[in-house]
């Protein structure tokens, strides 16, 4: 069985000179990989204490919605600003080049509701930091955040425990 970091491809030098992009639509694409990396996402949860999975995105909707299927659980989509057709809240975050918005429903959250959060990548945890802070404003509560990648050496775990979350991946490669 190949290992999760074997179905990701690595472009160079994308979006700009000396960044190596980590690719998941080469895992997405291929079905073992794609029923293995859920599957392992549901495994790190099974039996966990969660009522809900968000998803960011556009990969986190994919992935986030398998393992909300999974679990038998509700799933928020966090997307990006006008995105949503009813009432929302937005949370902004800053980019290497400005900022940006993310937003829910309002009416996504049960009051106290216990949420796993997925995505496909954490690199800074911008994304995922401002995600968990408009999950916990709608009434939620953000135990844990899953993904696939990790890039460690971007600060993004750290990021997300500062908020008492657990961070689990299921590979990691050095660099950016």
């Amino acid at each position: 069985m190949k290992k999760i970091e074997d179905y990701i491809r690595t472009i160079p030098d994308y979006p700009k000179p000396g960044i190596q992009f980590r690719d998941v639509t080469t895992l997405l694409s291929d079905a073992q990989g794609f029923r293995q990396s859920v599957d392992a996402l549901v495994q790190l949860h099974v039996g966990s204490d969660i009522d809900m999975v968000a998803g960011i995105e556009a990969r986190g909707f994919i992935l986030g919605g398998a393992v909300a299927h999974q679990l038998g659980k509700g799933f928020i989509p966090v997307r990006k600003k006008g995105k949503l057709p009813s009432e929302t809240i937005g949370q902004e975050y800053e980019l290497e080049y400005g900022t940006d918005v993310v937003e829910i429903h309002t009416d996504a959250v049960t009051e106290g509701a216990k949420v796993l959060l997925v995505d496909d990548l954490i690199a800074t945890g911008g994304t995922a930091e401002a995600a968990v802070k408009l999950i916990g404003r709608a009434g939620g509560n953000v135990l844990g955040a899953s993904f696939v990648i990790e890039l460690p050496a971007l600060g993004g775990r750290e990021r997300l425990e500062a908020y008492d979350i657990e961070v689990l991946s299921l590979c990691s490669f050095e660099g950016d």
